[in-house]
């Protein structure tokens, strides 16, 4: 006698997950408050697809980026297209296309999720808010950015918030004095630990006179105005110098604009993230709660020009699933939304019509909740009509005026009960 066939078990891809109602509220309400805070500086949202054909996509993305997108061949025209792993390359595109004609300086915002083929902690679908400010030179677009980042962190309501802030210039400086790409590699990956033993044998490939500055680099972190003095004092060329006396103007005209109090800055010219990305001034966020940056941004001048505008731009994406876990490890509560109530008995509809109608969320209930159901299902009471009585998330019970919406609408709202 055979068997009947088993069926697969039920599961999800690697590195994608389902959020609860809970989890969802929370990351639904980062979004929101991130989001207001980006129109409030001004910056109008735009929405981009999910996938577009690869070979536009990948005009503006780096290697990494690249490497991580998950392509497949659109059944209806048979082209290779890809799942978005970042965002920017989209509104790149979109400004030099959709909007060639207008003048910049153009504010774009965007909230949406980008999939990858290894995302950071494991996870390949990332949902992500960010700003894009095209068309704004230095220092002023820079310190904006960095304002609005600022802002955002803010939003976030976590602690210990700092943005770590650098350029580019000094490292790439002395990266491409390197003779070759392994020296370079080896070079970058000790800078990328921060290890001064390997870097001092690393930058033995290196001119005579550029390996002290290189192994300056490991050491160039920490308060800003400090750090950043140490760094003028080394031998830079030219170039470098103007580019850290840019990064000082950028964080004069960033302590003017900025909300106040805003977040501590540090500096570190040795981060290597994003290297081959970034033309300036490049920046990350941190805060109390995450082991790692919550977001990123800085200045990408080359971008938009493979899309066919020659447009200065800089920007940044916050990743609200980071943001989200930070709050969660600081024991920051989720978010309670509208009361909910489910109405039971002899004239419900009517009833749940006019908690709807007052900014409460309302359903009609078949059969008496329980404040087990309550919990489940996301409400946090019961009206029970024919009773008269008014069943809580937490068990407890209360009588009900069934004529009075309004001080049953009041009590709700005064009196969340956390389902």
């Amino acid at each position: 006698m055979s068997l009947p066939p088993r069926s697969p078990p039920i599961r999800l891809p690697a590195g994608v997950r389902d959020f609860l109602p809970r989890a969802a509220a929370r990351r639904r309400s980062l979004a929101t408050r991130v989001l207001e805070v980006f129109e409030a500086w001004g910056y109008a949202r735009i929405i981009t697809p999910m996938f577009e054909c690869a070979d536009v996509l990948e005009r503006g993305l780096g290697n990494d980026a690249r490497e991580a997108a998950i392509r497949f061949v659109e059944p209806g025209s048979g082209e290779v297209v890809a799942l978005r792993p970042d965002i920017t390359p989209q509104i790149a595109r979109v400004v030099a296309t959709r909007l060639a004609d207008v003048e910049g300086p153009i504010r774009l915002c965007y909230e949406g999720a980008v999939t990858r083929l290894a995302g950071d902690r494991g996870q390949r679908e990332i949902l992500q808010a960010g700003i894009e400010l095209v068309e704004a030179g230095e220092p002023a677009g820079d310190a904006e950015v960095l304002a609005v980042a600022a802002a955002a962190l803010a939003a976030a309501q976590l602690p210990e918030t700092r943005l770590d802030v650098g350029h580019v210039a000094p490292a790439r400086f002395v990266l491409d004095a390197a003779p070759d790409e392994a020296a370079r590699a080896r070079i970058a990956a000790a800078l990328a630990r921060k290890d001064r033993s390997a870097l001092k044998i690393a930058a033995r490939s290196l001119p005579p006179a550029l390996a002290p500055l290189a192994e300056a680099l490991v050491g160039l972190w920490g308060a800003a105005e400090p750090t950043l003095a140490r760094a003028l004092a080394l031998p830079w060329p030219p170039h470098v110098l103007a580019a850290l006396e840019q990064l000082r103007a950028v964080l004069v005209a960033f302590a003017q604009l900025a909300d106040q109090p805003a977040p501590a800055v540090t500096i570190d010219l040795g981060d290597l993230r994003g290297f081959d990305y970034y033309t300036g001034v490049r920046f990350a966020g941190y805060a109390g709660g995450a082991p790692d940056a919550v977001l990123r941004g800085g200045r990408y001048d080359a971008l938009i020009g493979r899309y066919g505008r020659d447009a200065r731009a800089t920007g940044f994406a916050i990743d609200l699933e980071a943001l989200a876990q930070a709050q969660r490890a600081s024991g920051l509560a989720a978010p309670v939304g509208a009361a909910g109530v489910a109405v039971h008995g002899a004239g419900a509809e009517a009833f749940a019509r006019a908690l709807r109608g007052s900014g409460i969320r309302a359903v009609t209930a078949a059969s008496a909740p329980t404040a087990s159901w309550l919990r489940g299902a996301g409400f946090d009471s019961a009206a029970l009509l024919d009773q008269r009585e008014l069943v809580r998330a937490d068990d407890t019970r209360r009588p009900l005026d069934t004529a009075d919406v309004r001080a049953l609408v009041k009590l709700l709202q005064e009196n969340p009960c956390l389902s």
